[in-house]
């Protein structure tokens, strides 16, 4: 069958690979550059109150760990609110522990999940609302920061003149379903969508933020109406985004590595649960724009790898062109790992992490119009 393949596909499609692939590779090293460009050192250690908000539902593993990274920071003018969102486990007494111990962590008890919002939109709602800070960061409580992460926000809000500021953290994988699936939330931001734009068009599809790690100026958050506007969205971090760029304010996409650093899921099951509720929700949960991204990442991403393995049996004339595509496709995922500071090698998984991609996608496609919904942090959410 796949040395049938290569045999009929026609000559544009094998062009169409070679543009795509080199697309991606140009535009990944574009990124990079975009990242690291725009990325201040930590200067500023006095200056406004910064209000570091953490929502925690059943984060006895992580709390403590995040908050003692948040407590020896060098920015001297910081508070630390803390959502204990009706956890069930040990949660609630390690807050009321440190608490007692640093007057700058406040301990707020969530109110019950309504009907018409999400967990975390909801948490974000409560903590907002009790900031006093002009500057809001929002982190995730398995986040661990360095002493200069508060530091580092300020100085690049300021010194970028921006309203909003989100990257990429650092990512720590333990195993091999991690390692094959959180990489994927690279690909976006990584090579497919030009970060440079976003400097120059109001056009929200440039804007980008991953919720681990968000800072905002407090009046821009007030005005986007805080998290109402997203108050059932499982991809809140993006759509903020979006709706600060529509707003008409500026926004950067940046690289948080040296300061922030996080083990996001333990476990395959736990990634795809947590990556892949997102997937459809991202895309606005159009049937048919999921339809078309599995379509192109299956002939277009995936494939080229076991394309190149066909053209190699059958002796193709195509070959040297598929193989081209292989290696440039290599070189993407190379270069986008070393510049996460991650193992290198991991980036020839990627025929994985695209095949991997499409299952997500599938599996996100049906549990929401089967009406299963997601089961995360205990609730559900469709």
């Amino acid at each position: 069958m796949l040395s049938y393949l290569t045999q009929i596909l026609s000559p544009y499609y094998y062009y169409t690979l070679i543009i795509v692939s080199s697309y991606f590779f140009i535009l990944s090293l574009a990124n990079h550059y975009e990242m690291w460009r725009f990325t201040h050192g930590p200067e500023i250690i006095d200056g406004p109150l910064v209000s570091v908000l953490i929502p925690a539902r059943n984060e006895e593993k992580n709390i403590e760990r995040c908050l003692n990274s948040l407590k020896n920071q060098l920015y001297k003018n910081y508070e630390i609110l803390v959502l204990n969102d009706n956890s069930t486990d040990g949660t609630g007494k390690i807050l009321d522990r440190i608490a007692a111990e640093d007057s700058r962590i406040k301990v707020f008890t969530g109110n019950p999940l309504p009907d018409d919002w999400y967990g975390k939109p909801y948490a974000l709602h409560q903590l907002s609302s009790n900031a006093k800070g002009e500057i809001l960061i929002f982190t995730d409580a398995d986040t661990i920061h360095s002493p200069a992460s508060i530091s580092w926000a300020v100085t690049n809000i300021q010194c970028l003149k921006v309203d909003m500021i989100s990257g990429y953290i650092g990512q720590v994988f333990l195993k091999f379903g991690e390692i094959i699936t959180v990489p994927l939330m690279f690909f976006l931001t990584g090579f497919v969508i030009p970060l440079f734009l976003n400097r120059f068009t109001k056009m929200t599809c440039f804007s980008a933020a991953v919720g681990q790690y968000i800072i905002i100026r407090h009046e821009v958050f007030k005005a986007i109406g805080g998290c109402l506007e997203f108050k059932k969205k499982t991809s809140e971090d993006i759509y903020m985004s979006r709706l600060v760029k529509r707003m008409g304010f500026a926004t950067r996409f940046v690289n948080i590595t040296e300061h922030v650093n996080c083990r996001m899921y333990d476990g395959y099951k736990n990634a795809v649960e947590g990556i892949g509720k997102n997937i459809f929700d991202f895309l606005g949960k159009n049937t048919l724009v999921i339809f078309l991204m599995f379509v192109a990442v299956l002939f277009f991403l995936f494939f080229p790898f076991p394309l190149l393995i066909g053209c190699i049996i059958t002796k193709s004339p195509w070959t040297i062109h598929i193989l081209i595509v292989n290696i440039l496709y290599s070189l993407t995922w190379l270069f986008t790992f070393l510049g996460q500071r991650l193992n290198w090698l991991y980036g020839f998984l990627w025929p994985v992490f695209f095949l991997n991609l499409l299952y997500m996608a599938a599996w996100s496609w049906f549990r929401t119009v089967s009406g299963r919904g997601f089961l995360w942090k205990d609730r559900k959410v469709s």
